[in-house]
């Protein structure tokens, strides 16, 4: 009983969305019908993640209703907007859509009025078909296919990244009206992901690039960098601005007239102390631009992408089955050559504990395997009790999570610590939101997690509603 007032306090404010004023009786969605925009609630994630997990009876609920689910915190990503705002005012940001393509943050971002860093055909198909104009995106790929490059120019999309001279002559074929940016090479050892291996001409090489351009007779307007996904130093920043300064200075020798710089992406979202911070890498980049650069004719850009999505999204699993292994003294996994049984071991030999949750790495947790992120369980729900953001005064035991599928690489942690946890319980992770659901599969057939959105921000609703 006490659970169903819990679920009825919240659920009459859970889809409180505005309406039309001419059709009232609509399902509770924007007012901007004609994009079909789904239910946005007004609570905090907290509430929403409450919500639905005490509205689940996991023992008679239908197949796939107690499935995996994220809360996306559409005020979070509005938030972060004005942050960089603030922070950054000279830099426009161009959104990486590679890092999540959720129909709701591009909605969202579009309203705001950022612009797009697009990395293929089909994600510039899907700006254009929601309305952004070509001159708000950049087809931020140095080693373009030559059909990806005549559909850029099929739509009037000119701005594209090169690197190399064979991109050039093809470049020169399909698209010789574009306006290039050369992406040049810079510092990325201060990042989780480096990008330097595979893209960015060096100093030594510039010139020439430059030189064949002239004589192509295409059109170089700027310089872009990338220090690297998820940089951890501010000062590679600061490095790579030099750096483009000195090819800004080689192209005004060859008669180039350079006004666009691209910063690329990088971007920290973080705001503990200990990290580096947005406000860190800002504090040290804008007076660096503002230095090389002070000309109002020069256009700033980036590139960034898990500084908005990262924060946003967050998933909750239940737990969908355990086992209980004794703990091996040598390695933090479990010895498969003992045979394992069932109960708990006695006295100081602390028991280990295998759970298997219904999303893994071919899922929204892709992002272990492919942007190197480390994750971190906390308890949702134990025993039936709602537990968001408490910390238990338990014991905690070492536990492996794997994920539902049938393959051994999907393993989510082999060194975690949680307290025991039975099968129905439910965990959560935060920050989930940057190269999660945009490389998740239906490997097993197991479905991608549902999204559900809500907004600590008023503001939004009304951004929203007025695009």
């Amino acid at each position: 009983m006490k659970r169903q007032v819990e679920i009825d306090q919240i659920h009459p404010k859970l889809f409180a969305t505005k309406r039309t004023k001419c059709e009232s009786t609509q399902k509770d969605v924007l007012s901007t019908n004609k994009n079909d925009l789904p239910r946005i609630s007004m609570l905090s994630v907290e509430e929403v993640l409450k919500s639905h997990v005490l509205s689940l009876d996991i023992d008679n609920c239908e197949a796939e209703n107690d499935n995996a689910f994220i809360v996306a915190d559409l005020g979070e990503i509005y938030r972060q907007h004005l942050r960089w705002q603030t922070h950054l005012p000279r830099i426009k940001p161009f959104y990486a859509v590679k890092c999540n393509a959720d129909p709701m943050l591009l909605k969202l971002l579009i309203a705001l009025g950022t612009g797009f860093d697009c990395a293929s055909k089909t994600e510039i198909q899907t700006l254009l078909n929601m309305g952004v104009d070509p001159s708000n995106i950049i087809y931020a790929n140095p080693c373009k296919q030559g059909s990806f490059i005549r559909f850029a120019a099929e739509h009037d999309v000119k701005m594209m990244t090169f690197d190399n001279v064979e991109e050039l002559h093809k470049i020169k074929r399909f698209f010789p009206n574009a306006q290039l940016v050369i992406r040049i090479l810079t510092d990325d050892s201060k990042a989780i992901v480096k990008l330097s291996a595979k893209f960015g001409a060096s100093l030594d090489n510039t010139g020439f690039l430059l030189q064949t351009a002239r004589e192509l007779g295409l059109s170089v307007i700027g310089v872009s960098f990338h220090v690297g996904s998820g940089c951890y130093d501010e000062n590679a920043y600061v490095d790579a601005i030099n750096r483009a300064r000195f090819v800004f200075d080689q192209a005004t020798e060859l008669g180039f007239n350079f006004h666009l710089l691209d910063v690329g992406g990088g971007f920290s979202f973080s705001r503990k102390n200990n990290d580096v911070t947005f406000e860190k890498i800002a504090s040290v980049l804008g007076p660096a631009i503002d230095k090389c650069f002070p000309s109002d004719n020069i256009h700033v850009i980036a590139e960034p992408g898990r500084y908005y999505a990262a924060p946003a999204f967050t998933i909750a699993t239940h737990i969908i089955a355990r086992r209980i292994v004794r703990r091996d003294l040598d390695e933090h996994v479990p010895n498969m050559d003992v045979i394992q049984d069932e109960t708990l071991v006695a006295g100081d030999d602390h028991p280990s504990f295998m759970y298997y949750i219904n999303d893994g790495l071919y899922g929204t947790f892709n992002c272990i395997l492919f942007d190197h992120q480390i994750v971190t369980p906390k308890v949702l729900m134990k025993e039936g009790k709602f537990l968001f953001g408490e910390t238990l005064d338990e014991p905690e035991y070492n536990c492996f999570i794997w994920g539902p599928t049938c393959d051994s690489i999907d393993c989510i942690t082999k060194n975690g610590s949680l307290p025991e946890l039975l099968p129905g319980d439910w965990l959560y992770f935060e920050e989930m939101g940057a190269y999660t659901i945009s490389a998740s599969t239906k490997f097993n057939g197991f479905r991608k997690s549902k999204i559900i959105y809500t907004t600590t921000d008023p503001h939004v609703l009304t951004i929203l509603d007025d695009a």
